[in-house]
């Protein structure tokens, strides 16, 4: 099976562009590829969003728009199932982003969470945010960098994978239009 781990940052509270989007694949339990982009949101940043994630405007302006950058992202996304820590969030951003640019997706997707896997996988953290699994687990991180987070991600997929994780059992169903997790998944 083929995971598209990926992680966002936003420019501001409203989560609906991307400033910045990573990009890990996970293969035969492995990391084989990676991608990592500044986005240029088209929209004013909150001090908030700047401070937890480093990125300015003046960063951003020059990097390619979401709908710009879709035509690079679309095919890796497509290839397998997609993987977030905190996957409703980055699904979310990624939905709004898709209408926002007016870009045709299918209507639904499949989705895991590695948050979701880390509560039954790592039963007795304080709790199952993306840094605090990575200090258990000694991943590196470098927190709010897409890049590093999407990273983060795969390999806490891949630790569960090695627990004896079923993706199946985590497995969720989107709805790209309304822009929620649908309560029953997704018949093949």
């Amino acid at each position: 099976m083929r995971y598209i781990c990926f992680d966002v940052e936003t420019p501001n509270r409203i989560n609906d562009r991307m400033s910045a989007i990573g990009i890990s694949v996970v293969e035969n339990g492995a990391v084989t590829e990676e991608f990592y982009s500044l986005v240029n949101p088209e929209q004013r940043f909150d001090d908030f969003n700047v401070r937890l994630t480093g990125i300015t405007p003046e960063m951003a302006s020059s990097a390619p728009t979401f709908g710009e950058l879709w035509p690079k992202l679309s095919p890796i996304m497509k290839s397998g199932l997609l993987v977030a820590h905190n996957a409703q969030f980055d699904m979310s951003v990624l939905s709004k982003c898709l209408r926002a640019y007016s870009i045709p997706h299918k209507s639904f997707t499949e989705y895991a969470c590695t948050c979701r896997m880390g509560k039954r996988f790592l039963p007795g953290l304080e709790n199952h945010r993306l840094d605090t699994i990575c200090r258990a687990l000694f991943i590196d991180l470098s927190h709010h960098n897409a890049g590093s987070d999407a990273r983060a991600c795969a390999e806490i997929l891949i630790y569960c994978l090695k627990k004896g994780a079923r993706v199946e059992d985590f497995r969720r169903s989107y709805s790209l239009n309304e822009i929620k997790t649908m309560k029953e998944r997704l018949t093949r």
